[in-house]
């Protein structure tokens, strides 16, 4: 059954679980009794909705650690995969870590938690009142704040983005405890409604009046929940007097993003003293070189906080923070503002500064002579396509230390994906309550089944989540708009595009004469998709991956699998795609246009991640590369279940290298499907074969 919590207030009740987003819980003898009452003198983390129920055991059908504290908070057990845990009669609080934040109260009750290979479980000495309370993301906008084109106006606008925060500890480097900023329109007067509550953190940024240092600095305002006031010279202050120049020889751009980099950080590893007192490897690596007092830090207001990390240098923990997930360059126009509180949400880096356009995305000349999938076009449509491609503008963003690379801008970008704010819009109506997993597949060339079989060998073969694949061969254009306008959560298109239409049997369809599409993310695998890619965004659609040229299909084979394969263990698409361009030669003309961070499928582990391995001697090096998602953003932190490794990481980006027996590793292998890289190929977990 899927259980729902009544609302605590007259906000909507939350569904706790659904089949495809989020986890389902399994209730045992289950009687659930109606429960109005606050639960904060139970849980020491906020909730938004709660129940009570009546049960012997409850039963989760995926691998999550268990915390089981006491009435303290206190840590009274850990229970991860392989583990299991007795307690005694007592109160206890549990706090599965799982999708949804979600904790658990009993009161006088003995307790096993036991997590095997595939399950957890807890049980109770006898049928048991359990209060269930549940926080949601926060994964979308609570208000609309409207703001002129004016910098002034702009900046009080950005000022609101850390009313979103839940927490202004150390705690709030955790994801679930960061709010969505309020959304921002450009408007005639600015305009900040009553119930936006911005946070006195005590921390100020002094920046230029201008657009470009307003949107370089949002990212670090929101998570500073900081007031920002104009100056002629760019600086962090606090009420203690603390002054800090972010106008130094590296650049502004580049001071902010190292001080949300280092202040992020250093949290991440203060909040080791608060409610999860873990071993994090990254506080073992560098607490001997740096004189802080963590447990006094954690008790200091933020702004004292502040202060006191950046007097830590930035180069003794350079090597130690997580890879971030995403670099975002803008174009700094009025305009632009309006998809600031989605960039801010991913915590991303945003950088203005723009290198000189381009002409066009250059096909290498050893691609020529081989079969394209434009080949079935006519030359007078080539032409024709070639010519539209030419008078279009492109520009190659600067890749800086990110996992991913965005635009936000007019022109067409080469080795980033293109954001728009229709993708984000039609991202927070998207339905996650859908039963099934829905992938359509339409192959508009016969002499494409290489890539079509591949695909049916993939999608659908987690026996965890529930799949409707459905496979269309030859459509008339009556026939794929029908597809293009029924609900599917991915279509994967395999056959011919043209700047102006998808090449059908009987004509060509242009997405923009479509009123609207059904389907929330898609693969275009043929020539010059990009055009039909944007206009399928523009018409419903959160993101897909599309080709700026010609693409060679052999490559365009690899890449198709690739991809199929990265979305089905769990990765958002623009992660999948930056993985899959390794696999051809012209990897680079494809690129994702919408918000690349969404996803078809969620992890099995919940973190998506690569393996690199490498034999030596007796053992395997074994290093993981972890992937931030929505639902585990940057600050996540990630155990890997080797009999090695006893201490948390932080996600995303590589960990360290394990040294790892045969045995160890092919039974890790075989514990979910991922991508491994071997001497630079691609492999897949389920089907690599270990040689020493």
């Amino acid at each position: 059954m899927t259980l729902t919590f009544e609302p605590l207030d007259d906000r909507p009740g939350l569904a706790v679980i659904d089949q495809i987003e989020r986890q389902r819980y399994r209730i045992h003898t289950p009687t659930p009794i109606a429960l109005r009452e606050a639960a904060t003198d139970v849980f020491q983390y906020p909730v938004g909705d709660a129940v009570r129920i009546r049960t012997r055991a409850i039963e989760l059908p995926t691998v999550v650690m268990v915390y089981v504290r006491d009435d303290d908070g206190a840590i009274a057990a850990e229970v991860a995969q392989f583990e299991s845990e007795t307690l005694p009669a007592d109160d206890y609080v549990l706090d599965p870590l799982t999708q949804i934040k979600t904790y658990m109260g009993v009161e006088d009750t003995a307790i096993e938690v036991t997590v095997d290979s595939d399950r957890s479980r807890i049980e109770f000495d006898a049928p048991t009142d359990l209060l269930i309370g549940a926080r949601s993301q926060h994964d979308r906008p609570a208000a609309t704040v409207t703001t002129t084109e004016q910098p002034a106006d702009v900046m009080a606008a950005v000022e609101t983005f850390g009313s979103a925060l839940k927490a202004h500890d150390p705690e709030r480097s955790y994801p679930t405890l960061r709010g969505h900023p309020p959304a921002l329109e450009i408007g005639n007067r600015l305009d900040i409604p009553a119930d936006i509550d911005s946070p006195d953190t005590g921390v100020t940024l002094e920046l230029p009046p201008d657009l470009a240092s307003i949107f370089v600095a949002a990212p670090l305002s929101y998570y500073l929940g900081a007031s920002l006031v104009p100056a002629s010279e760019p600086q962090l202050t606090t009420d203690t007097g603390f002054t800090y120049s972010l106008d130094t020889a590296r650049g502004f751009e580049s001071e902010v993003g190292r001080t949300l980099k280092r202040l992020f950080f250093l949290d991440c590893v203060t909040r080791t003293e608060g409610f999860h007192q873990i071993d994090l490897h990254e506080r073992a690596a560098i607490e001997p070189y740096v004189d802080l007092d963590f447990q006094s830090l954690y008790q200091q207001p933020l702004a004292e906080q502040v202060a006191t990390y950046l007097q830590v240098p930035y180069d003794v923990i350079e090597d130690h923070i997580p890879k971030w997930r995403l670099t975002t360059h803008i174009d700094p126009v009025p305009t632009n503002a309006e998809q600031l509180p989605y960039v801010v949400d991913d915590l991303a880096i945003v950088r203005t500064h723009q290198q000189q356009g381009l002409n066009q995305a250059s096909v290498p000349a050893e691609a020529e002579a081989e079969f394209t999938r434009d080949d079935v076009i006519t030359r007078a449509a080539s032409s024709d396509a070639g010519t539209a491609a030419a008078e279009t503008d492109y520009v190659e963003p600067q890749a800086h230390d990110s996992l991913e690379q965005a635009w936000i801008g007019d022109s067409i970008p080469i080795g980033a994906s293109k954001l728009t704010k229709a993708a984000f819009e039609h991202r927070l109506d998207r339905d996650t309550n859908a039963e099934d997993i829905t992938i359509r597949v339409v192959q508009n060339d016969a002499r494409m089944d290489e890539e079509r079989e591949l695909v049916d060998e993939v999608y659908g073969t987690r026996d965890d989540l529930p799949f409707d694949v459905t496979v269309h061969d030859n459509l008339t254009t009556a026939e794929l708009r029908t597809v293009l306008t029924t609900d599917a959560e991915f279509f994967h298109y395999i056959g011919h595009t043209e700047h102006d239409g998808f090449v059908c049997s009987d004509g060509k369809l242009d997405v923009t004469t479509v009123d609207s599409v059904g389907i929330d993310t898609f693969l275009l695998n043929a020539c010059n998709s990009y055009n039909q890619g944007l206009a399928l965004v523009e018409k419903g659609a959160i993101a897909g991956i599309v080709t700026l040229n010609e693409v060679l299909n052999d490559g365009a084979v690899r890449i198709g699998e690739a991809v199929a394969r990265l979305l089905n263990c769990g990765f958002p698409l623009r992660a999948a795609l930056t993985i899959a361009r390794g696999e051809s030669i012209l990897g680079g003309q494809y690129i994702v246009v919408g918000d690349g961070g969404v996803t078809v499928t969620q992890a099995r582990s919940g973190t998506p991640n690569m393996l690199k391995i490498k034999p030596r001697d007796q053992v395997y090096d074994v290093t993981m590369i972890t992937y931030s998602t929505d639902d585990k953003g940057i600050g996540s932190i990630i155990m890997p279940l080797l009999d090695e490794i006893d201490e948390y990481f932080l996600s995303s980006g590589r960990l360290k290298t394990f040294q790892v027996d045969e045995g160890s590793l092919h039974e890790f292998l075989q514990m979910q499907e991922v991508p491994v890289r071997i001497s630079g190929e691609l492999y897949w977990s389920s089907s690599v074969e270990l040689e020493l």
